[in-house]
């Protein structure tokens, strides 16, 4: 009995931190406001600690209560989540919260909204787009595309593939600063670099050649390098499936297109270990096949 009060007061504790309020979570579970305040009361006499800080007008977790459910939530999340390791994709359904870079994210976009949202109607998407490296299970991610970086070693990688880079810069931006002949030319021309953190990226070819550069403009968003590109600021690394488009029509050019860049590798990142939700399986294989297309084989 102790164990099945214990689970009613995880349910109405993670209910009422993601609701606001135990009358919100209440509704929520069809309960009442009062039933699920005593609920958190009894679990909170179980673990001897104060979940919550209570006054007739605000309720606010405490320190205890926040570290707590850091690391119930994601457990919960998952009990609700295994039955549909057993559903088939036509039976697909919850909400999908995911993260895309900003680089890929009008090419991933325009597939999600236009096929995987008609594929699967009962999943709920919710996309942001950063370049930011967000942390999936503090803030609630079921799923996060990245480029390039190493993943932490208490999270499940998907590898998806190579993605090649290439040198870019405006018509505008040659014109003036002319054509780099040598590597020496290409380190002291105007760069727009991308930033990790405080760390700007080199330029590596695929022979293991880095190239260390000068900013003009360093950002860490690869939309704004783009840009910047397309306004003759400067070289920019980026990649190639991104600035496709700009450089058919001319608004780009390939500097130096004889010397490959090292491949970027991208990957599916979740926190669910060996059994992800169904969602986050077919998202994952609905990217994979999106990107396939754009993938290299060097």
């Amino acid at each position: 009995m102790k164990g099945l009060e214990q689970a009613t007061g995880l349910l109405a504790f993670v209910r009422t931190v993601e609701a606001g309020s135990f009358s919100a979570a209440a509704r929520l579970a069809g309960s009442t406001p009062s039933a699920v305040s005593k609920s958190v009361e009894r679990l909170e006499r179980q673990l001897g600690i104060k979940l919550f800080l209570r006054s007739t007008r605000s309720l606010s977790m405490t320190a205890d209560g926040a570290a707590y459910y850091e690391r119930i939530a994601p457990l919960l999340q998952a009990l609700d989540d295994a039955d549909e390791v057993l559903r088939d994709a036509s039976n697909a359904r919850g909400r999908l919260r995911v993260s895309l870079p900003g680089i890929l994210g009008p090419i991933l976009v325009d597939a999600l909204t236009r096929d995987f949202v008609a594929l699967y109607p009962d999943i709920a998407l919710e996309i942001s787009i950063t370049d930011r490296h967000v942390d999936l299970v503090r803030e609630g991610y079921d799923v996060a595309l990245r480029a390039g970086e190493a993943t932490p070693p208490d999270w499940i990688t998907r590898p998806l593939g190579k993605l090649s880079l290439t040198l870019v810069a405006s018509p505008a931006y040659v014109e003036r600063a002319g054509d780099p002949a040598s590597l020496d030319d290409l380190a002291k021309a105007s760069h727009i670099r991308y930033l990790l953190g405080s760390r700007a990226f080199p330029i590596v070819f695929s022979d293991g050649t880095r190239l260390e550069t000068k900013g003009a403009l360093d950002t860490d968003s690869g939309q704004a390098m783009r840009i910047a590109a397309l306004n003759g600021v400067g070289i920019a690394q980026l990649l190639r499936v991104a600035v496709a488009d700009d450089l058919a029509a001319g608004r780009l050019i390939d500097i130096w297109p004889a010397m490959r860049l090292a491949p970027v590798p991208v990957q599916a990142l979740h926190a669910f270990g060996r059994f992800p939700p169904l969602r986050v399986r077919l998202f994952n294989d609905f990217i994979a096949a999106a990107l396939a297309q754009h993938l290299t084989r060097h």
